[in-house]
């Protein structure tokens, strides 16, 4: 008989994980919380080792052709002045493969697709688990329960089962940063561009391309700048509309989605989980989204994954090989996210001049350059991350 994995978390980890277990001979059930499939249109920058990722998953080509490749973007100053105009380097040149922006929903779509809703339970909220003997049982808030051979927690941020794996770990750390993001549909008002970037005292401000006429967009502030303390997101983008300039107002104002976050992340664990569990994705390494590689890296995640247990271990040993591949280059991240987040809180005029200055002035070559050390550094890119790695 098939032996039966159990995943906590139908997002993105928890689908392609899925698959990459499917592909290594495991019977697969999901438990999800939320009552229905549906995720929101915000936009996810899909770096050449997540299409490399979802290669291997069987729906890399589904994904590009929901998905935007960005050639050209401007980076501007609140008020619309333009510090830089770069056409977007290569991604196969600098890291082995294409790079697009593609919607959530997109991607999450194809991932379900490729699963099947049967495979879903939905309405299940998983509360905790017991492990003995080389199985694990799950606990629904409903008092439902599900047995199965391993546990894969792919339950977010705030994770029920990595709680259980470390019951005395803190809660997720803020970074002092409130994000607003929404969705629109009029990719028309940025012209010929791909995507604009926007900075400001303690403010980041993106506008990209997400596929067709979509356009996903995100307003990152300093919490010490959000107006009044409150998390209502139109009303965050009522105050900040009139300081930016035209073709913020105009994409904004056609949103059809809005949500407000505090960002967070958490510590690095010195490791996931213990005998038939572990953790995959946001619930063992929630990154800030300065890095760019939240989906990205779970995918990653579930490639690793399925060979770790394809390679003729025991479950438990099948899966420490997985956290010693991906626990290291998961922190690296981790800590890239945090370094990024206190730049872009800096509130100071000054020190933002300085900042704009600098990006004016700095040769396109040179940026590129960092961007590419920092992936590698991480093992994100397709020629350094190994097979393995996707």
């Amino acid at each position: 008989m098939k032996r039966t994995a159990l995943v906590v978390g139908a997002g993105v980890g928890g689908l392609a994980a899925a698959i990459a277990l499917r592909e290594s001979g495991w019977n697969v059930r999901i438990f999800e919380r939320a009552a229905r499939a549906r995720q929101l249109g915000f936009g996810l920058g899909m770096a050449p080792n997540a299409i490399a990722g979802l290669r291997r998953l069987g729906v890399a080509d589904t994904v590009l052709a929901r998905g935007f490749a960005p050639t050209r973007g401007e980076i501007r100053r609140m008020d619309g002045t333009v510090l830089k105009r770069p056409e977007v380097p290569s991604p196969e040149a600098l890291l082995g493969g294409p790079m697009i922006v593609a919607s959530r929903s997109a991607l999450h779509g194809a991932l379900l697709e490729s699963v099947g809703r049967d495979a879903v339970t939905f309405g299940s909220e998983i509360t905790g688990f017991t492990a003995d003997d080389g199985r694990v049982t799950i606990h629904a808030a409903t008092g439902d329960t599900a047995e199965g051979d391993m546990l894969i927690g792919a339950d977010g941020v705030g994770s029920a089962t990595r709680r259980v794996l470390h019951p005395s770990e803190p809660p997720p750390r803020p970074c002092g940063i409130i994000a607003v993001r929404g969705a629109s549909g009029a990719a028309h008002h940025l012209g010929d561009l791909s995507g604009v970037m926007y900075l400001g005292p303690g403010l980041e401000s993106v506008l990209v391309r997400s596929g067709g006429t979509g356009v996903y967009w995100y307003l990152s502030l300093a919490r010490e700048v959000v107006p009044s303390d409150t998390r209502d997101p139109e009303a965050i983008l009522a105050h900040y509309s009139p300081r930016m300039d035209a073709t913020f107002r105009a994409v904004t104002s056609h949103t059809e989605e809005f949500r407000c976050d505090e960002l967070a992340d958490r510590d690095p664990l010195p490791h996931w989980g213990h005998g038939v569990v572990t953790l995959l994705g946001d619930a063992a390494h929630p990154v800030l989204p300065y890095t760019g590689q939240g989906a990205a890296q779970a995918i990653v995640d579930a490639v690793a994954l399925g060979q770790a247990l394809s390679d003729g271990m025991s479950v438990p040993d099948a899966l420490r090989s997985y956290e010693l591949e991906r626990c290291p280059k998961t922190a690296v991240l981790v800590a890239q996210g945090r370094r990024t987040a206190r730049v872009m809180r800096v509130t100071n005029p000054v020190a933002c001049g300085l900042l704009q200055l600098a990006i004016r002035l700095a040769p396109v070559r040179l940026l590129t350059k960092v961007y590419t050390r920092l992936n590698r550094r991480a093992g994100t890119d397709v020629t350094s991350a190994g097979q393995r790695d996707a």
